[in-house]
Formats: structure tokens, sequence, C-alpha cells
């Protein structure tokens, strides 16, 4: 296994950039040697890390409105809504209009430095079109132990998303691993085994729609892993793309439904989330329903 890989599986809340950072600037070591991002691993290999420091980056506190779900003193579930990304961009592009703003508007300076200045509290992400239930740490104890959840495949989560066809088979396992898109790094796409990371995603038909263009399955999704962009990939690859994916999806179907239901994101919603608490020890259990907007695009269309 390469090295960023590794790495990218033991601390799945860093990315695998801020990782391969690391390893290029020699706070990451294979048996005392500073060596190349791709390095391949070998057994009796010794790995040491020296985590630096938080950069003092000046994140402004925002007042923007958060669905909160669930705040007690370590961690605060949120309904996030389409159209917010999860934490500021270090290369540009997002400083300011995200969650994490967002959070340290809401939660105040004991976010700071937990995990790292520009993702405090963060332990999982939604995409910026994604909307639903997701869960921030909000100290240290509470971080690393949602962050041990998350890498141990033991958090549960369930998404509703409406497809571009009549699903069949109606419930299925796909297990295909994800990885970058060897010809434009900004997509992910089904890889191969050596090449990509596992991703495994369930769904389950719910119901059946149709309207003058075509068919439309609404399916329940549970996925074991956490890819970037999972369920879009996955579906897209066995031939019902998520309806409004303009990354991954059907062009003709996303103007139809951008000009007859006025929808401007795509349709998927983490509507379930499911972890141990790490103060209390007991399973924790948080819904959302689909936002308004999203039920508006069912109730136009004829079910089946």
């Amino acid at each position: 296994m390469r090295l960023d890989a590794y790495l990218v599986e033991k601390y799945p809340d860093r990315t695998r950039a801020y990782l391969q950072k690391l390893i290029r600037a020699g706070d990451i070591l294979v048996s005392g040697e500073s060596v190349k991002t791709g390095c391949k691993l070998k057994k009796g290999d010794v790995i040491s890390i020296e985590f630096p420091e938080p950069k003092t980056v000046d994140i402004q506190a925002e007042d923007i409105p958060l669905d909160i779900l669930h705040e007690d003193e370590d961690i605060v579930v949120i309904n996030k809504p389409a159209g917010l990304v999860v934490h500021p961009s270090d290369t540009g592009g997002h400083s300011t209009g995200s969650l994490v703003n967002a959070l340290l508007f809401h939660c105040g300076d004991s976010l700071k430095g937990i995990s790292g200045e520009l993702r405090p509290g963060i332990v999982h992400r939604l995409d910026k079109d994604t909307s639903g239930v997701l869960v921030v740490a909000k100290t240290d104890d509470a971080h690393q132990f949602l962050s041990a959840q998350f890498k141990d495949r033991k958090v549960e989560k369930e998404y509703l998303t409406l497809v571009y066809g009549d699903i069949d088979p109606v419930e299925a396992v796909i297990d295909s691993p994800i990885g970058r898109s060897i010809y434009n790094r900004k997509k992910m796409a089904i890889s191969s085994e050596s090449k990509g990371r596992k991703a495994v995603t369930k769904y389950r038909a719910d119901q059946v729609y149709s309207d003058d263009e075509g068919s439309y399955s609404l399916l329940k999704v549970g996925i074991e892993t956490g890819r970037t962009h999972q369920i879009r990939v996955h579906m897209n690859a066995i031939g019902y793309p998520v309806v409004g994916d303009i990354t991954y999806g059907d062009d003709k179907v996303n103007k139809h439904f951008a000009k007859k239901y006025d929808l401007k994101r795509q349709f998927l919603h983490a509507w379930k989330l499911s972890f141990v608490h790490p103060k209390t020890g007991k399973r924790v259990h948080y819904e959302s329903n689909l936002p308004e907007g999203l039920e508006k695009v069912l109730d136009q269309l004829v079910k089946l």
C-alpha cells in the first residue's frame, strides 16, 4: 500500500492533500527516512509523524443561521442546508460563508484548534449541495472519539436520493473502489483496487415516480464507507444518476428538473445519523426530514 493511502485510512479526519504536504515537508518519515508520497510500504517499516502546531489562520466568525438538532457540552448536531460548504478552503474559494465560520460564531473560541485551525471540530463532511444531519465535536476528546467511530465504520448513515430511471434491482449492494478520475482530478470515479479506496453502498427503492420525461426512483441509501462523492459516483456507475447532480448526473434530466420543478441542487439528503455519544457511551440517533424544496418536487411527480 502507498504511504499516503495508508495515512488517509489511519487519519480519516485529515485530507490526503494535507498528509502529502507533511510527507513532502519531512514531517512524516518511514524508518527514519524522508520519502515520496507514493512510497510503497513494506513489512517492518516504522512510520513516525510529527504533526505541526495548527497555523494561526484568521477565520472569521460569521452570524450564519444554524438549524441545530441537538447540542451539549461535547457535540453539536446540525441540519446542514444545501449550498453551505462545511469548511473554508486553504487554497482559496471559500474562506468565508462556511459551516465552520458559522460554528465559530455559535460556539466561540472553544472550537479553535480542534483538529486543525481550518477544520475545527469537523469529523465528517457533506458535499456543498447535499443537505442533512452532520455532527461536530466541541472538544478534543469528543473529536478523537467520533473520528475513531468513523474510521472503524461504526457510524450509521442513511440518505434519501432521487435517481433517474426505474431502478433494477430494487435493492442491492454496490462494492466498487473509488479513486480520483484519471481524466479530471477534480472528479471521482470507479477505480481498481490498487488505485482506489474500498467503497460500499447499499440501496433500497422506496418509491418510483414518473413525469412526461421518464421514471425516477426514490432510494434509501446506506454507506459503510465515506468516500468523496460516494453515492453520486456509485449511482452514476450503475446507470441511475442522482437527479440534479451537475458533476456526475444527466444534463438533460438536470435541465428538465431545473426548469419544470425549480430544482437548483442535487436531490441528495442525509436523513439519518447514528453514533455512540462520546460522553455517555450510549448510541444516539438523529433524523432530518426532506427539505421543503425536495418534498415539493416529489409532490409534483406521479407515483407509480
